[in-house]
């Protein structure tokens, strides 16, 4: 059965549903397959919600297209930003941080209007410590969605390094939305490590909030090495990405400090190891 989107009653029953939970004590909504909806119908249905819950976050999954024009004219306040998602793990598994240049310089022009829903993974999607063939990248990873512009999200299972691949068949998503137990230690097989890591990035993250429309620059590039900085009105970081066995050299002007990660620094220029990472505060 298909709802008629031209339909009054079809949009007031959506405004319902959507009020319904809001009162319950959600926050927001997510909205699936919202690429499969006329934009114009949540621009009808989204203002009455809005007139009782001005602050509710509304996603919606848009896989490709015109994001910042969907955004423009359902009124969502963002989608999510299945570009990045794929340049980050492609470019890191193939050692080619081009691609990553070129949805970065992307991921801008959306910043412009609006702060893309940034993800490494999400529950219809291989995990990304099985998308990365090097666990020692998986940082590499993570570091980039906890610095470039947008509302970064964690899929639930990904903190632990948890691994599972999606598969286009009947069951196809059951390895990677596993059943949790009662408590997180119960979990078999997870990774303190990347957890500490999560915990590390997210504090970052919380930290420096004017990262939420920051605009990235690139300061060096190669197949293995990029380096790039971050910066708003309030504050500038560079980040450098090392997929090399050995290490590497960067200009990193005006970086100060290593807030995480690891590197030398000298003069404004930044040493990496190899397969290493860093997050630099700058003065």
């Amino acid at each position: 059965m298909a709802l008629n989107h031209d339909a009054p009653a079809v949009a007031g029953l959506v405004e319902e549903v959507m009020r319904h939970w809001l009162r319950a004590g959600a926050d927001g909504w997510r909205l699936d397959a919202a690429y499969a909806v006329p934009p114009s119908f949540w621009a009808r249905v989204l203002p009455a919600v809005r007139s009782e819950f001005p602050d509710a976050y509304v996603v919606g999954e848009v896989i490709h297209g015109d994001y910042a024009g969907i955004v423009a004219e359902s009124g969502m306040d963002a989608v999510t930003q299945y570009e990045l998602w794929k340049a980050v793990w492609s470019s890191i598994e193939d050692q080619n941080f081009y691609e990553l240049d070129h949805a970065l310089g992307r991921h801008n022009t959306f910043l412009e209007t609006f702060a893309p829903m940034t993800f490494v993974g999400n529950h219809d999607v291989t995990r990304i410590a099985t998308r990365l063939s090097d666990r020692r990248h998986l940082p590499h990873a993570l570091a980039v969605l906890m610095t470039v512009g947008g509302t970064p999200s964690v899929y639930a299972g990904d903190e632990f390094a948890l691994e599972g691949v999606k598969e286009e068949r009947l069951g196809g998503d059951d390895a990677i939305r596993p059943a949790f137990p009662d408590r997180p230690r119960e979990l078999d097989g997870t990774d303190g490590e990347v957890l500490r890591l999560h915990k590390e990035l997210i504090g970052l993250r919380r930290r420096h909030p004017w990262l939420h429309r920051a605009r990235t620059a690139v300061l060096e590039l190669r197949n293995e090495l990029l380096a790039y900085e971050v910066a708003a009105a309030d504050g500038r970081l560079v980040v450098v990405l090392n997929l090399a066995d050995s290490g590497a050299e960067v200009a990193a002007p005006g970086a100060t400090s290593v807030l995480a990660g690891g590197a030398r620094l000298d003069g404004g220029r930044a040493t990496v190891p190899g397969h290493g990472w860093a997050v630099l505060g700058t003065t």
